[in-house]
């Protein structure tokens, strides 16, 4: 495996037993509001911390962007780690067992690893540019849906950003009027793994922040699959607005979504950290 996948893997791991720790003392724990509908409990914080440790450990000079430290170190940094510690916070608090922790390397702007992992079904999603991706070692492939009507894709609401609702839901109009299933779990690092394994044939969603992307992408795409933000290109962890699936599907996704998000904003939600996927 790859030095920097094993090291992800140890700081996964690490986030991941205070996550299982903590669950069942859901009650106990201290939940702050950080806007409309986003939520950061002292778990998250934890595992950040845990994360960040590991990784600091082996890698001192390194520049990091967490979802609840923000930026430390250097920014502009070759090497930035970019980490979800508790993905689908909500889920979490409210006993459902769907999340994960999600760590990226981005090298020179460019995702070149990504771990997600499920702690409450104990699997380890990883991959490293140009190396493929697995799942508790097991190789993956996204799945080779070719029609659109007949694929099971998944998605999340934008509940937090909602002058780009309209748009959204134009396009699950657009998916749900072709016979498409859709699937709504509430953590995007999962949704976007799911897609890397087969699980689901694509996933969709606007307004994410990088933290929630960034380990997908490099899954989706060494498990052979597309991913792009609405324009076809990749600005997605500047934008957070995303498409994923296999090549055929992806085509098919972004031409039906194309003419709802012609009027979406472009929002820059890096924090300043460069990290574009180069064309």
């Amino acid at each position: 495996m790859d030095s920097t996948l094993v090291v992800a893997t140890q700081a996964a791991h690490a986030a991941g037993k205070i996550i299982m720790h903590y669950f069942d003392e859901r009650d106990t724990l201290s939940v702050t509001t950080k806007a409309f509908n986003d939520f950061v409990s002292e778990v998250d914080c934890r595992a950040e911390q845990a994360v960040i440790a590991v990784l600091k450990e082996a890698y001192p000079s390194h520049g990091f962007l967490g979802e609840e430290g923000g930026q430390q170190g250097e920014v502009e940094n070759e090497y930035v780690w970019i980490i979800d510690p508790l993905d689908g916070t909500t889920n979490f608090l409210r006993g459902i067992p769907h999340f994960a922790v999600s760590i990226a390397l981005v090298q020179s702007g460019e995702v070149v690893c990504g771990v997600i992992y499920d702690p409450a079904r104990q699997e380890l999603f990883t991959a490293a540019r140009g190396g493929g991706a697995t799942m508790n070692g097991r190789v993956l492939r996204v799945a080779e849906q070719t029609d659109f009507p007949s694929a099971m894709l998944g998605t999340g609401f934008p509940l937090i950003d909602r002058n780009v609702c309209g748009a959204y839901f134009d396009m699950l109009r657009a998916a749900t009027r072709r016979g498409t299933g859709i699937r709504r779990g509430g953590a995007a690092a999962l949704d976007m793994a799911w897609v890397a394994c087969g699980r689901i044939d694509g996933f969709w969603e606007i307004g994410l922040k990088p933290w929630d992307i960034a380990a997908g992408v490099v899954l989706i795409e060494e498990a052979g699959g597309v991913v792009t933000d609405f324009a076809g290109g990749h600005s997605y962890l500047k934008t957070g607005d995303v498409v994923a699936a296999c090549p055929a599907l992806h085509r098919q996704m972004y031409e039906a979504f194309l003419p709802h998000a012609a009027d979406l904003p472009f929002r820059d939600r890096t924090g300043g950290v460069a990290v574009d996927r180069p064309a």
